[in-house]
């Protein structure tokens, strides 16, 4: 198992695998082939960023047993999904920003992320794992009263997609089982949400090759897996974190 992070240091950007409390500094992305340094950082002397730069982010609706059961919704026929913004991409660490423009409910839904390593379009089942990179923690934030606000048309986009609303990170993890990984989210240190991957409808493996039928993964894009029951709300000065073990803690304030 190692975990890919991405960081500034001295105004440089750089790719990085943890060790411990260090950084071991990476020459090129992960996703083409990094070539080592000599160069080993003190963890706390960088500056985490997204520890990938997506060109989407697909996220999953309606994927969970225990949240369907709950909801009174049947079991999709195929995978539900939408899209985030790539300037909704936010950094562990850093305040996630209240939206100017609405004074509603914004909540947190954490959910389990994979990581596309290579082109990815039309692709089996059986082949998805060979174009998965790993996973990360992701909070698909939601500004939750925007959504029905117009009865004629659900507003998944830009409920979903204001800056600061896709957080991820804060590292990659890779050579991880999905199926047997635990999502917890934590509201000012209490647990929100636990529940495991073995509830989805669509499995990782399976949405990837699905979700590829329809448009063309890139590398270090983000199939957000979607979240089940315990989301709910995180008000001003709230502390959240997204825990997988085996993958990393998110961990975010909201402003």
């Amino acid at each position: 198992m190692t975990h890919w992070i991405r960081f500034s240091e001295a105004g440089r950007v750089s790719y990085g695998m943890i060790e411990q409390d260090k950084v071991s500094v990476y020459e090129g992305s992960p996703f083409e082939q990094a070539r080592p340094t000599d160069r080993v950082l003190p963890l706390d002397a960088v500056e985490l960023l997204t520890p990938c730069e997506p060109s989407k982010m697909v996220c999953l609706w309606n994927n969970f047993h225990a949240l369907a059961a709950k909801q009174e919704l049947k079991e999709p026929a195929e995978p539900l999904y939408f899209l985030k913004a790539q300037t909704a991409f936010h950094p562990a660490g850093l305040q996630i920003p209240r939206p100017k423009s609405y004074t509603g409910r914004v909540i947190f839904e954490g959910e389990l992320g994979i990581v596309i390593g290579k082109r990815c379009a039309g692709v089996s089942e059986a082949d998805a794992p060979s174009y998965i990179f790993g996973y990360t923690c992701v909070n698909d934030v939601t500004a939750v009263d925007i959504l029905h606000r117009d009865p004629s048309f659900p507003q998944w986009a830009r409920c979903k997609s204001f800056d600061g609303f896709g957080v991820f990170g804060p590292a990659i993890a890779t050579g991880l089982d999905p199926d047997s990984l635990v999502i917890r989210s934590v509201l000012n240190d209490q647990e929100r949400q636990n529940y495991g991957v073995a509830d989805m409808f669509f499995k990782p493996f399976r949405l990837v090759s699905l979700i590829s039928q329809d448009l063309t993964l890139l590398p270090g894009d983000i199939v957000s897996c979607g979240t089940s029951v315990g989301a709910g709300t995180m008000k001003p000065g709230s502390k959240i974190e997204i825990v997988i073990e085996g993958v990393g803690a998110l961990s975010n304030t909201m402003e």
